[in-house]
């Protein structure tokens, strides 16, 4: 049996739910899947109430073919039945002392109870005679109130003469008795008044006024996976996300089972949380870089689902659509915010807000920063991390879609990292590298040619490879040949300058072959802002 954290009963919380099914018809859709969550809550199943067990048990979907990422019923039905019972708790039911609602992002129904206004006491001075004031009823009406008030003329009649003839007295003695009181309290406040003032100064000057703990600053690097309450993960390059805190509002939806594009860490991509939402995260003062974390899986809406994002009250992103942004479904999204610091209140607010669709959040991350510049990025084409000569950290092949990956065991010249060449990415391929919109960035890419030589795997040697590099739409590389450049098995680099990112804060690279398949081994990307 499910037990209400506010102790409510449960039969108050099934009255309830059975008025609601009544008020919207027994018969009806709606009805039908209010009915159909109550029986599971009540039942102890609560778990069960996902979107595929309503979709199929409710509405009649096949449980072999249902696919949640191209039928919206469930959701589209539990949007209508919030929508239901809003207008019904703002109209016939806005007195139920229980209250029902269906929280965003979820099936789970939540009980509240109405909160109710206390009317002001009656002021000390209220006008009218004392009999009025205080009535004094005879035994028999005090035993029968019903005739009282009815006003029978036998019973009032009666009683009149007896009030007439003793409330003179009783008003004399009840104001004998007040003025004793008066004199006794003014005599006793003459003694005491010195001694007491004296008493309170001291207890207010020992006990402090009560203030409200603030939260311990989060510790950082933070990494959260939204919606997740399980234990910690840690992904390919070794940092571990935390299961979901430091938010309210919203719900935790489980992502269906599917590969996702342009991730190294799909475990980020599992769940969701869905609705409008805020973090409120404490954090030490200082400059911090968030980044957020999106995936696309439902395309069925004609329109498109956007939501806002603010941090601190300014907003980020407007309009913002994810399967638009990531240019698909199934397609990991990043984006990027630098100079983000904790306002007045030691907090950094993340607010998302519903437009024409419900916000969506897989996961969200906050670094220490560096003021007015992005954190370098560092992308070793290798499925675990690198530490390289001067200690610096290559995060593994991440952001990619196409190409292929192939391990190399030939030693590398030219290069003070050797092993930062044992991996390549070939084929026809594209990076989307995220970055905060605002600034310029230089790009530096890293090369060997480790197929094509006399001494190489692949013979040939110049005019063996050709291949093009673009960013974002402009050519920075155009038949270029590894081998005539710098021959086989040796390192070279090439470096760009003054990058624009595109609209969604994307540095979009795309390695496009000419002869044979185009190659890369590492990637490196610095905001040139001061």
């Amino acid at each position: 049996m499910q037990e209400n954290s506010d102790r409510m009963p449960i039969e108050a919380e099934r009255a309830e739910l059975d008025a609601v099914v009544e008020a919207l018809g027994r018969s009806s859709r709606l009805a039908n899947l209010l009915r159909y969550i109550g029986e599971k809550y009540f039942g102890g199943e609560s778990s069960e109430l996902s979107e595929y067990n309503i979709a199929t048990e409710v509405f009649g979907r096949s449980k072999t073919v249902f696919s949640a990422g191209e039928d919206a019923i469930a959701r589209v039905e539990a949007h209508r039945l919030r929508k239901k019972l809003k207008e019904f708790y703002d109209g016939p039911g806005k007195d139920h002392a229980v209250q029902l609602s269906l929280p965003l992002g979820g099936y789970v129904p939540a009980f509240s109870r109405r909160a109710v206004e206390v009317p002001p006491s009656a002021p000390a001075d209220v006008a009218g005679t004392p009999e009025e004031r205080h009535p004094v009823f005879s035994a028999s009406e005090a035993a029968q109130p019903e005739q009282a008030n009815q006003g029978q003329s036998t019973g009032l009649t009666a009683l009149q003469p007896h009030r007439l003839r003793i409330w003179p007295f009783a008003l004399l003695a009840v104001g004998l008795a007040c003025s004793a009181a008066l004199t006794f309290y003014l005599v006793s406040r003459l003694h005491t008044a010195p001694a007491n003032a004296a008493t309170a100064r001291s207890s207010a000057a020992a006990t402090p006024e009560p203030q409200t703990a603030s939260p311990a600053p989060a510790t950082v690097p933070l990494r959260l996976m939204a919606g997740y309450s399980g234990k910690p993960q840690t992904d390919s390059a070794g940092a571990v996300w935390e299961a979901d805190q430091y938010v309210r509002g919203g719900g935790s939806w489980r992502r269906p089972e599917g590969s996702i594009a342009r991730t190294s860490d799909p475990l980020l991509f599992r769940q969701w949380r869905i609705g409008d939402c805020v973090y409120d995260i404490p954090l030490r003062p200082g400059v911090y870089e968030v980044h957020l974390y999106f995936v696309a899986s439902d395309a069925t809406s004609e329109n498109l689902p956007t939501f806002s994002v603010s941090i601190n009250g300014v907003q980020t992103l407007q309009g913002f659509d994810v399967n638009s942004d990531a240019l698909g479904d199934n397609i990991a999204d990043e984006r990027v915010f630098r100079d983000v610091s904790p306002g007045s209140d030691g907090m950094v607010h993340i607010g998302f807000a519903s437009e024409r669709g419900a916000p969506q959040l897989n996961a969200l991350e906050v670094l220490p920063g560096t003021p007015h510049k992005l954190l370098p990025i560092r992308l070793v084409v290798q499925p675990t991390p690198f530490t390289d000569h001067n200690g610096q950290l290559w995060h593994p092949d991440n952001y990619y879609e196409n190409g292929r990956l192939f391990n190399h065991h030939q030693q590398i010249t030219n290069s003070p990292d050797p092993d930062l060449f044992s991996f390549e990415r070939f084929g026809h391929f594209t990076y989307a590298i995220p970055v905060d919109t605002r600034d310029r960035y230089t790009l530096v890419l890293h090369f060997a040619e480790l197929y094509f030589g006399p001494q190489a795997p692949g013979g040939g040697g110049a005019g063996s490879r050709l291949f093009r590099v673009m960013c974002n739409g402009a050519t920075l590389l155009d038949d270029f040949d590894i081998f005539k450049e710098a021959g086989s098995l040796h390192a070279i680099t090439k470096t760009f300058y003054h990058l624009k990112p595109s609209a969604q804060g994307k540095l979009n690279l795309t390695f496009e072959p000419i002869v044979n398949n185009a190659t890369v081994s590492g990637i490196e990307v610095f905001d040139e802002s001061q």
